[in-house]
């Protein structure tokens, strides 16, 4: 029995570091989103071009922790006897101590908290590039008068004729 719970404390301490790595990855995403929000409404090209490739390749590396967590939470499952799916941090807390129920309620509440502050930002960031593409779709119907082109016709060498009678762009002054 008390070789269980030795075996069930270190897992709980494997899970304590993979949790605070999750609390990490979240603090950077919402970084990352503010960076992104900052380089498109600046138009900085290349330096958006920079933090996705930085972003594809954090993700890659976060991967291993999301296997990890898994793997602890079906070890902890196991060893307390429920499913898998029922071992959440408000479970786990309910069988520790109370110094370990402590971290895992404080792990827990930190990442509500990022999750919720992470779910606002990327609405906001959503909100911002759908803004951002409606404006360029006007922009672009405006300069290319593209309800006059919704119809194309072809002639019978199975060619477009194009439009000569509007202006790409408008040089009076």
């Amino acid at each position: 029995m008390k070789t269980a719970v030795i075996q069930i404390e270190s897992k709980v301490d494997e899970l304590l570091d993979v949790l605070d790595k999750d609390i990490e990855h979240l603090e950077l995403s919402l970084i990352w989103l503010n960076e992104l929000r900052s380089h498109v409404i600046k138009r900085e090209d290349v330096s958006l071009s920079e933090l996705l490739g930085n972003i594809k390749s954090e993700a890659r590396d976060y991967s291993d922790n999301e296997i990890k967590r898994q793997s602890i939470r079906q070890e902890l499952a196991n060893s307390l006897g429920c499913k898998f799916e029922e071992m959440t941090l408000s479970n786990l807390a309910t069988f520790l101590s109370e110094e370990k129920k402590s971290k895992v309620e404080e792990k827990r509440k930190q990442l509500r908290e990022l999750a919720l502050k992470l779910k606002n930002e990327h609405i906001g960031t959503m909100l911002l590039l759908s803004d951002c593409a409606r404006f360029n779709r006007k922009l672009l119907n405006n300069i290319f008068d593209f309800k006059k082109t919704e119809t194309v016709t072809y002639n019978s060498n199975g060619f477009t004729k194009r439009q000569a009678d509007t202006n790409f762009v408008n040089l009076k002054f």
